[in-house]
């Protein structure tokens, strides 16, 4: 990671996270992972996520936050975006709401930068990751430091470690959004 002082990796789930947070710890980076996900749907799923995330953290002895989850709040900026597809408007809002809260709590509690591994899926975009960050960044200050989690063979590992680990791996991104368009595609798969 080309920066100095401790990062904060906000992470939306651990088969997202697995290779990148396996590669930070064997290269000796200094960081912590922040598990900040108000989108995911339903309460359940966000139990099962955080606690996967939190097993892995434990694995390689790396520093686990968990912020506030709050999906009411989120529910309710996101709403006039329910009808955006994945990838539109409403992704853009979303990754810009958690990576901003992610990089006020990093401010106030000492991180020198935040990283993320929210453009890892195949089903984000990355550079529209990039830019959220961006946004969130000017805003409060705190440096964004952008983590390519699928290239240069981290995308092998990463299902390498999935499949190693065993790790729940789910089929939507979280929100309530996506899982409505998953069950969809799963009734009318022509569609």
């Amino acid at each position: 990671m080309p920066t100095s002082g401790k990062i904060l990796l906000l992470s939306c789930c651990a088969p997202c996270a697995c290779a990148v947070i396996k590669k930070l710890h064997e290269d000796g980076a200094d960081f912590a992972v922040a598990f900040y996900n108000p989108n995911i749907h339903p309460a359940a799923e966000y139990a099962k996520r955080r606690d996967e995330q939190q097993k892995l953290c434990v694995r390689w002895h790396i520093p686990f936050i968990e912020l506030e989850y709050d999906p009411e709040n989120w529910l309710k900026q996101t709403l006039p975006y329910k009808d955006e597809p994945e990838r539109g408007a409403r992704c853009s809002l979303c990754f810009e709401l958690r990576l901003r809260r992610v990089m006020e709590y990093a401010k106030a509690n000492g991180f020198a930068a935040v990283a993320s591994v929210l453009g890892v899926s195949r089903w984000k975009n990355l550079a529209q990751v990039n830019a959220a960050a961006a946004r969130a960044s000017a805003d409060t200050g705190v440096p964004y430091v952008e983590i390519e989690g699928r290239k240069h063979g981290m995308q092998e590992a990463r299902l390498a470690l999935i499949k190693e680990l065993g790790l729940y791996n789910q089929d939507y991104c979280g929100c309530v959004y996506s899982e409505a368009a998953v069950l969809a595609r799963r009734k009318n798969p022509a569609a």
